[in-house]
């Protein structure tokens, strides 16, 4: 499974980054707009999370402006606007979004929302990204990862999720806490330190 740590800078995430360049790739946010960093995969998220949590009011600008930017550098995907915990409202910003983000060449992730079923996700859509409220996310994963090829899991910040996320089938998670302490920068290191131990084993 991929992880994508978000906000992927320092001499750790470098290390990282160099030490694992197949486990590991970055999710950019409109919310801190930097420039993709060669040789490093990279996904796009649209920001809708960060102002929700924040109080603030999402723009698609800042979306809009980034994929102007750097759509032509090929991010694994683009998470089409959504809402959290909203399935209605995720749907009707989908309908409004997905045909100008696809115009840009980017595959499409549709967010799956607290009530959504299999039938809610549409055909246009690459990679179903797992969000919603948190119990709803972790209890419903399974459906998900049963009926799409490609699942990704968003807010995963402790290995016990990671681990969970991996054995659901997931092809990808994210999340933002990796790099706030030695403590957790730690943990994700002993996780694809234990990947590719297991790897080896198997080749044995």
């Amino acid at each position: 499974m991929i992880i994508m740590p978000s906000s992927c800078s320092g001499f750790e995430a470098g290390r990282l980054f160099g030490k694992y360049p197949d486990r590991l790739a970055h999710l950019h946010s409109v919310d801190e707009p930097k420039e993709p960093k060669p040789g490093i995969r990279w996904a796009l998220d649209n920001g809708v999370f960060g102002a929700w949590s924040h109080g603030r009011k999402w723009k698609e600008e800042a979306l809009y402006r980034f994929l102007d930017r750097y759509a032509a550098w090929k991010p694994m995907w683009c998470v089409v606007p959504d809402w959290v915990a909203d399935r209605d409202r995720t749907l009707r910003l989908w309908e409004e979004h997905w045909r100008a983000i696809k115009a840009f060449g980017v595959p499409l992730a549709f967010v799956v929302q607290d009530g959504m079923t299999i039938g809610d996700v549409p055909q246009e859509a690459s990679v179903v990204f797992v969000g919603g409220s948190t119990s709803w996310k972790w209890r419903n994963l399974h459906v998900w990862t049963r009926n799409f090829p490609r699942v990704h899991v968003g807010r995963v910040n402790a290995r016990s999720l990671i681990e969970q996320a991996a054995d659901a089938g997931a092809e990808s998670c994210d999340g933002t806490g990796w790099w706030r302490s030695p403590k957790m920068t730690q943990e994700l290191e002993n996780y694809l330190s234990s990947v590719d131990t297991q790897k080896k084993m198997s080749f044995i």
